[in-house]
């Protein structure tokens, strides 16, 4: 799916002159409204091999020329579709872009993978300005090689992990599930963007706060190429509609015939590269998996719980909601 960005671009052609002119105008604003940069717009007279910038630039008519923008938009600069044509009348163009930002998707720059302290290996992402780990945590031990003891029960004040269903077969690509004393390794709540938690993460990265996760689903809500077509809805406090797709993985959710829900032709989800996966939960006993993917962050609702998120096979939003510390759930990090 690509995001369309529309230039107008005016060519007046003086019929007058022995040579001819191009005056290029710029409204601004892309079709949602959404303010941008023209930075550039290069005009080539193919038949002459010159290239024409400014209205003092002459062509003829019968030349072939080419059209190009170059245009800012969210930071990101995008190159427009190329016209090339004959040039024989006075008209207008119109220039589109892929405003899908070039970074979204690809592994974080400087940091395509990450290490724990056991030594696995996790693929990174970069959506918008933010490099997430690409799968959940998976780690048996904390940066200072301290353990997270396997559970067999559930617990507000003893580190647990759990292997998602209760099968050790599911970890190598679901990950651990944890309880939130495991998440936080002895750190206080925090709401500030960026945490500053560690916590179970490893070193230069950290478990993101409820206010970073608001971050990264309202980038995905404002980039329309992530957004499911055709799905309705509007926000609340809650949900983010219509952009769980773009989030969760493209395997292992049990199917849905609703339109734009997670496990309605999950082939096409994933096209922020976040892959997202149903590792369920633990709450005394398993549940969910291949349902639902659940993740912690590093701020506290109350004294009992905790923030999440979460994102399940049904629906088309991504959810905010809170939950007993002592359950478990998957875990993500951010790159500090």
């Amino acid at each position: 799916m690509k995001k369309l960005l529309i230039l107008s671009l005016l060519a007046l052609l003086c019929v007058s002159c022995f040579a001819q002119t191009v005056t290029l105008t710029f409204t601004g604003r892309d079709a949602n409204n959404n303010h941008c940069q023209l930075d550039r717009v290069a005009i080539t007279n193919l038949t002459k091999s010159s290239i024409k910038g400014a209205t003092n630039n002459p062509f003829s008519f019968g030349d072939q020329m080419e059209y190009v923008g170059y245009a800012t938009f969210n930071g990101t600069e995008a190159e427009s579709q190329h016209i090339v044509q004959v040039q024989s009348a006075s008209e207008n163009f119109t220039l589109q872009f892929d405003m899908t930002p070039s970074l979204d998707g690809q592994p974080c720059p400087n940091a395509p993978t990450l290490t724990d302290v056991d030594g696995n290996v996790y693929n990174t992402v970069q959506i918008g300005n933010q490099c997430w780990m690409a799968e959940n945590m998976r780690t048996t031990k904390y940066s200072d090689n301290t353990t997270i003891p396997m559970g067999s029960t559930y617990s507000y004040n003893v580190a647990y992990r759990y292997c998602p269903d209760g099968d050790a077969s599911n970890v190598p690509t679901y990950g651990y599930l944890y309880n939130w004393k495991a998440v936080m390794h002895n750190s206080s709540s925090s709401s500030a963007n960026p945490s500053g938690v560690q916590g179970i993460c490893p070193n230069g990265w950290h478990v993101p706060s409820d206010a970073e996760w608001t971050q990264l689903t309202s980038y995905v809500k404002s980039q329309s190429a992530y957004v499911c077509s055709g799905c309705s809805g509007t926000d609340d406090e809650w949900i983010t509609h219509c952009i769980a797709k773009a989030l969760a993985s493209t395997t292992g959710w049990y199917g849905s015939t609703e339109t734009c829900t997670v496990g309605n032709n999950p082939s096409t989800n994933n096209i922020t590269g976040f892959s997202a996966v149903p590792a369920g939960y633990y709450i005394g006993s398993y549940g969910f998996f291949g349902f639902t993917a659940y993740f912690w962050s590093a701020t506290q609702y109350d004294a009992s719980s905790a923030y999440l998120r979460y994102l399940s096979y049904g629906t088309a939003g991504v959810y905010s909601s809170n939950s007993n510390k002592s359950n478990g759930f998957s875990v993500r990090c951010l790159r500090d």
